[in-house]
Protein backbone atom coordinates (compact mmCIF):
# COMPACT_ATOMS: atom_id res chain seq x y z
CA UNK A 1 0.00 0.00 0.00
CA UNK A 2 3.26 2.09 0.67
CA UNK A 3 3.86 4.44 3.02
CA UNK A 4 2.44 8.36 2.80
CA UNK A 5 4.62 11.51 2.58
CA UNK A 6 2.39 13.06 4.91
CA UNK A 7 -1.03 15.16 4.43
CA UNK A 8 -1.93 16.28 1.15
CA UNK A 9 -5.74 17.67 2.41
CA UNK A 10 -7.80 17.36 5.51
CA UNK A 11 -8.57 13.83 5.25
CA UNK A 12 -5.48 12.79 5.30
CA UNK A 13 -4.55 14.43 8.48
CA UNK A 14 -4.05 11.93 11.56
CA UNK A 15 -6.48 13.05 14.43
CA UNK A 16 -7.82 10.04 15.96
CA UNK A 17 -6.07 7.83 18.53
CA UNK A 18 -6.53 4.35 18.50
CA UNK A 19 -9.22 3.53 21.13
CA UNK A 20 -11.29 6.17 19.06
CA UNK A 21 -10.77 4.62 15.77
CA UNK A 22 -12.05 0.96 17.65
CA UNK A 23 -15.04 2.61 18.85
CA UNK A 24 -15.79 4.19 15.81
CA UNK A 25 -15.62 1.13 14.06
CA UNK A 26 -16.45 -1.04 16.95
CA UNK A 27 -13.30 -3.24 16.97
CA UNK A 28 -11.04 -4.28 19.64
CA UNK A 29 -7.71 -1.95 19.42
CA UNK A 30 -5.59 -5.25 18.88
CA UNK A 31 -7.34 -5.63 16.18
CA UNK A 32 -6.18 -2.72 14.20
CA UNK A 33 -2.72 -3.71 15.30
CA UNK A 34 -3.01 -6.87 13.75
CA UNK A 35 -4.28 -5.16 10.47
CA UNK A 36 -1.54 -2.59 10.43
CA UNK A 37 1.26 -5.51 10.44
CA UNK A 38 -0.45 -7.59 8.04
CA UNK A 39 0.02 -3.75 5.69
CA UNK A 40 -3.80 -3.16 5.41
CA UNK A 41 -3.80 0.45 7.72
CA UNK A 42 -0.94 2.40 7.78
CA UNK A 43 -1.49 5.08 10.52
CA UNK A 44 0.89 8.14 11.06
CA UNK A 45 2.84 8.03 14.38
CA UNK A 46 3.24 10.72 16.50
CA UNK A 47 6.85 11.41 17.89
CA UNK A 48 6.30 9.26 21.01
CA UNK A 49 5.06 6.76 18.12
CA UNK A 50 2.08 7.13 18.88
CA UNK A 51 -0.52 5.18 16.20
CA UNK A 52 -2.93 8.22 14.90
CA UNK A 53 -5.56 7.60 12.14
CA UNK A 54 -7.19 9.84 9.63
CA UNK A 55 -10.29 9.68 8.08
CA UNK A 56 -8.87 8.33 5.01
CA UNK A 57 -7.57 5.18 8.15
CA UNK A 58 -11.60 5.26 8.52
CA UNK A 59 -12.69 4.69 5.28
CA UNK A 60 -10.08 2.06 4.55
CA UNK A 61 -11.62 0.58 7.94
CA UNK A 62 -14.54 0.15 6.77
CA UNK A 63 -13.52 -1.12 3.32
CA UNK A 64 -11.61 -3.87 5.23
CA UNK A 65 -14.67 -4.59 7.34
CA UNK A 66 -17.12 -4.54 4.60
CA UNK A 67 -14.66 -7.15 2.25
CA UNK A 68 -13.88 -9.50 5.43
CA UNK A 69 -17.87 -9.16 6.33
CA UNK A 70 -18.15 -10.83 2.68
CA UNK A 71 -16.05 -13.35 3.44
CA UNK A 72 -12.64 -12.52 1.97
CA UNK A 73 -9.89 -13.35 4.02
CA UNK A 74 -7.18 -10.59 4.86
CA UNK A 75 -4.75 -11.83 2.22
CA UNK A 76 -7.95 -11.07 -0.28
CA UNK A 77 -8.74 -8.11 1.52
CA UNK A 78 -4.77 -6.82 1.16
CA UNK A 79 -5.24 -7.67 -2.75
CA UNK A 80 -8.70 -6.41 -3.28
CA UNK A 81 -6.87 -2.45 -1.68
CA UNK A 82 -4.21 -2.90 -3.87
CA UNK A 83 -5.86 -3.23 -6.80
CA UNK A 84 -8.62 -0.80 -6.30
CA UNK A 85 -5.44 2.00 -5.33
CA UNK A 86 -3.99 0.72 -8.45
CA UNK A 87 -7.35 1.60 -10.44
CA UNK A 88 -7.69 4.89 -8.55
CA UNK A 89 -3.85 5.51 -9.81
CA UNK A 90 -4.98 4.36 -13.60
CA UNK A 91 -8.05 6.21 -13.74
CA UNK A 92 -6.24 9.45 -12.53
CA UNK A 93 -2.99 9.21 -15.08
CA UNK A 94 -6.15 8.46 -17.75
CA UNK A 95 -7.65 11.43 -17.13
CA UNK A 96 -4.69 13.20 -16.96
CA UNK A 97 -3.93 11.87 -20.67
CA UNK A 98 -7.29 12.76 -22.11
CA UNK A 99 -6.99 16.55 -20.57
CA UNK A 100 -3.49 16.50 -22.76
CA UNK A 101 -4.57 14.85 -25.51
CA UNK A 102 -7.86 17.33 -25.67
CA UNK A 103 -5.31 20.31 -25.30
CA UNK A 104 -2.95 19.47 -28.11
CA UNK A 105 -6.23 19.09 -30.66
CA UNK A 106 -7.13 22.24 -29.47
CA UNK A 107 -3.83 23.51 -29.84
CA UNK A 108 -3.14 22.09 -33.19
CA UNK A 109 -6.76 23.21 -34.60
CA UNK A 110 -5.26 26.53 -33.94
CA UNK A 111 -2.57 26.13 -35.49
CA UNK A 112 -4.60 24.76 -38.69
CA UNK A 113 -6.60 27.77 -38.18
CA UNK A 114 -3.81 30.70 -38.75
CA UNK A 115 -1.76 28.49 -41.46
CA UNK A 116 -4.55 27.96 -43.83
CA UNK A 117 -5.49 25.63 -46.01
CA UNK A 118 -3.19 22.33 -45.37
CA UNK A 119 -1.90 20.04 -48.76
CA UNK A 120 -0.34 16.92 -48.42
CA UNK A 121 2.98 16.83 -50.17
CA UNK A 122 1.96 13.97 -52.32
CA UNK A 123 -0.49 16.70 -54.02
CA UNK A 124 2.10 19.74 -54.22
CA UNK A 125 4.80 17.20 -56.13
CA UNK A 126 2.02 16.30 -58.39
CA UNK A 127 1.09 19.93 -59.36
CA UNK A 128 4.82 20.49 -60.26
CA UNK A 129 5.50 17.15 -61.72
CA UNK A 130 2.80 17.93 -64.77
Amino acid sequence: MGRRQGPKDSSDRAVYVISVVADLAGVHPQTLRTYERKGLLEPQRTAGNSRRYSDNDVEILTRIQQLTEDGVNLAGVRMILDLEQKVRSLEAQLARSHRRASSAELALERQRSSRGVLVRLPDVRNIFER
